[in-house]
This record gives C-alpha cells, sequence and structure tokens, in this order.
C-alpha cells in the first residue's frame, strides 16, 4: 500500500467531525485517507471511504469491521492512541506529509494529549492539525508564517529553548515560555510573522 503521492495524506481522528470548509477541503482533496478506528464509523455512515483504518479495532462497528476488512490495520499496543498509531501507519507507507482533522472537540483530556502529540510527531514526519478554529503547525526551527492583519496567534511551548518573534503584536525576544499559557492569545501585525526557535514549539492560528 506504499504511496508517493505529493498530497499530504489525510488522518480523521476520533475526535468531533470536521464542519469548518478548511478542514473538510483537506478531506474532500485527499488522495490517501486513513481513518482512526473510532472515526471510521461516521466517516462510512457520511459517504466516505476510508484508504485505511488503523487502531486496536474496539471502536470500529462489527458491520464495517467485515466491510473493510482488507483496509483494517488493527494494532494491539496499548501505550500509544490511536492517532499515534495511524501516525505510524503512514510514515510506514513513506507519506512525509499529514493532516490530521478531528482531533478536537470531544473530550478536553484527549483534545490536549492530540494537540501536544503533534510536538512528538514534528520529529519523524510533516504535520498540521486543522481544527473547525484553526491550524496547528509543530515547528522545531526558525519559521516564517504566512498570516493576516489581525490574525489571533499562540505559541506553545515544549523544550526550554529560548522564542524570539517578528510580527506579532505582543513580540517575544529570547524567552524561555515556562507554562503554555505564557504564549497564547497574540495576534498577527501584517502578512507575515516569525518565530525564531531551536526548540518544539506548536503554533496556532485562527481562522478569520
Amino acid at each position: 500500500m506504499k504511496t508517493n503521492s505529493s498530497t499530504p495524506a489525510v488522518i480523521i481522528a476520533n475526535g468531533r467531525f470536521p464542519r469548518h470548509p478548511l478542514p473538510l477541503s483537506y478531506i474532500d482533496n485527499a488522495t490517501f485517507i486513513v481513518c482512526c478506528d473510532g472515526a471510521a464509523n461516521e466517516f462510512i455512515a457520511l459517504g466516505g471511504t476510508p484508504d485505511a483504518i488503523v487502531g486496536d479495532g474496539d471502536s470500529i462497528s462489527e458491520e464495517n469491521r467485515k466491510r473493510f476488512a482488507n483496509i483494517l490495520h488493527i494494532v494491539h499496543d496499548q501505550e500509544i492512541n490511536d492517532l499515534t498509531k495511524s501516525v505510524n501507519f503512514c510514515i510506514e507507507q513513506g507519506i512525509t506529509d499529514i493532516v490530521i482533522v478531528g482531533g478536537t472537540g470531544k473530550r478536553e483530556d484527549h483534545t490536549l494529549g492530540n494537540i501536544s502529540l503533534l510536538a512528538e510527531y514534528i520529529r519523524k514526519v510533516n504535520v498540521i492539525m486543522a481544527t473547525n478554529w484553526g491550524l496547528f503547525t509543530p515547528i522545531q526551527a526558525d519559521r516564517v508564517f504566512q498570516s493576516f492583519k489581525g490574525e489571533a496567534v499562540s505559541l506553545f511551548s515544549f523544550d526550554p529553548e529560548p522564542i524570539t518573534t517578528q510580527g506579532l503584536q505582543y513580540p517575544l525576544d529570547n524567552r524561555v515560555l515556562t507554562n503554555w499559557w505564557q504564549g497564547s492569545l497574540n495576534t498577527s501585525l501584517g502578512e507575515t510573522f516569525t518565530v525564531k526557535t531551536k526548540g518544539r514549539v506548536i503554533v496556532f492560528q485562527a481562522y478569520r
């Protein structure tokens, strides 16, 4: 099942199914869709056909288990969640770019866990998470972000490394963030902003 498509693979996680046009467009334009097994039932009920279903198999209906047996990949490891199993599966297929949708919107502990995992995934693959409210982009080096004046921006740091920003209303100057709230609720001043760091940072950008 190796894939070399230049289009990012889409992973549909078992959070709230997307309703915003941007995450929905990722699904519509995807050439390779992986469902976490808990998300497969809803996606299939909405008329979707996944290319792979990955997880421990405890959430997929018996009907879909039989119908999609040829693309169902059971991973019993309980030390990692179904989202991580799906990311690992994509990497095994040679995929280098992933968009995660449906990663938030239900239980808050699942939401926080899924967002924080982006800081682990960036070590292995290019990945973003598109929610109904905005984009989460993990970085581990300097990055210039496309933006617009007034865009809501938040930074969440995972390593004790200094961060410097340019183009934000409340700039950071070689600052180490020790708690998630310290880099939140900022605003872009124009068409781009820059984040400079050697550590792992997750950048949130709200939609217009």
